[in-house]
């Protein structure tokens, strides 16, 4: 009767362990081939790398290395590759993570006219593509897609926020030295927009080919125009340049036209240093030094990357963890339902409070104006910015009844 027993209880273990099994494996069948395939398609070696490149791909690997430990079950892997700052280039290397890697969703992208090539593929192969480094306003506005995602700032709230402050300190007459290509254009677009709409003047702009040297011809005509504020529609290397020339010029001396910055990077900050930086105003998405937060996650950053974070390693992170707990709640990696879950889902971490993603693909949070300090004001390695102010979302992006976005219901 024993033996009868244990043989019955043998066997309902045994068809207990294949249903679990099967169960196990049913679930996994979710995900295409087993695995959340990320790539992450960034600047390594070009004008950008500062702020995408190596750190980019940290921040994304941590983001999946911590999902993992608290979902053991679900495996991702991440994928890297340099684009260059070329669109075609990205282009191609999209194309064959889509086509032949299975990659689900690829993110950074880090300049605009890399975004929009990749977007557009995304939305072809119905892949999801998060965009962290790139600015162009138009990426949500005009040309959204139901699969891509503007994550950290852009143009519109980059130009708005910063304008509208120079304007209250009296900035009323402006002169852009702008990056000739689309998100220079949009920056300049969106910036001029606000400033006309304060009472302020545009008295003109040169255009700048992207990896310019020698700054001085375009810093002769912004000085002689009499502006009272010279705004620098450029990023990266192009901005570094451009602040070092307007030392040497002398612009950055009291009594000079302001110079300010419509998307400045810590590490420009760093390359050029507090005493040419000091007094710089402009807004960021993020600062590791923010709180006590922001300090945690940041200094786990620097232990392997040696630097303290830009606000597109921090939006890296938290895109690509906002993303992955998408797939979880979903049960799937599918492209329509992780959008979806991804829109349902508030973001609250150490980058983002009460953040959302709209229907148009913004990811709305607040932006915070800061200023680089003097340096003796500067108590310890990186500690670069005053907080001065923090703008809402809703007042810092462009609201929805201004969008042009064919998926936003009128």
């Amino acid at each position: 009767m024993w033996k009868r027993g244990k043989a019955v209880l043998l066997a309902t273990c045994t068809a207990s362990a294949a249903l679990l099994s099967a169960s196990a494996v049913a679930a996994e069948a979710k995900l295409s081939d087993g695995v959340v395939k990320i790539g992450v398609l960034t600047d390594m070696s070009s004008i950008y790398s500062t702020l995408g490149g190596r750190g980019a791909v940290q921040a994304v690997k941590m983001a999946a290395d911590d999902f993992m430990k608290e979902n053991p079950d679900i495996k991702v892997e991440v994928v890297y590759a340099d684009h260059q700052s070329k669109a075609d280039i990205a282009a191609s290397k999209a194309r064959e993570w889509f086509d032949r890697d299975n990659v689900d969703m690829v993110t950074d992208l880090t300049n605009s006219s890399v975004a929009f090539a990749v977007i557009d593929l995304a939305r072809q192969r119905n892949k999801i593509a998060i965009a962290t480094g790139p600015a162009s306003s138009e990426i949500t506005n005009s040309k959204c897609t139901p699969v891509s995602v503007q994550y950290v700032y852009d143009t519109y709230a980059l130009g708005r926020t910063t304008a509208r402050e120079m304007m209250r300190q009296g900035g009323k007459t402006w002169y852009f030295v702008a990056a000739d290509y689309a998100f220079g254009k949009a920056l300049v677009g969106d910036a001029s927009n606000a400033i006309k709409s304060e009472g302020g003047s545009v008295l003109g702009t040169a255009w700048a080919p992207m990896h310019t040297s020698d700054f001085s011809t375009y810093l002769m005509q912004a000085q002689s125009s009499g502006a009272k504020v010279i705004g620098l529609a450029n990023a990266g290397g192009d901005f570094v340049n451009a602040m070092k020339a307007a030392q040497q010029f002398g612009l950055t001396r009291t009594g000079g036209p302001q110079m300010v910055g419509l998307l400045v990077f810590l590490a420009d900050v760093h390359a050029i240093g507090l005493q040419a930086a000091q007094g710089l105003e402009f807004s960021t998405a993020f600062y590791w030094d923010r709180d006590e937060e922001t300090r945690k996650w940041s200094k786990r950053f620097f232990e392997s990357a040696k630097r303290m974070p830009e606000q597109t390693d921090a939006g890296d992170y938290s895109s690509t963890l906002h993303y992955l707990r998408a797939v979880k709640a979903a049960g799937t990696d599918e492209t329509g339902v992780v959008m979806k879950k991804m829109r349902e889902l508030p973001i609250n971490d150490f980058f983002a409070k009460n953040g959302r993603i709209r229907e148009d693909g913004l990811m709305v949070h607040d932006m915070y104006l800061v200023e680089a300090k003097k340096p003796s004001e500067s108590k310890y390695p990186w500690d670069y910015y005053t907080v001065k102010a923090v703008i809402p979302g809703e007042k810092a992006f462009r609201p929805l009844a201004e969008s042009a976005c064919a998926l936003v219901k009128k």
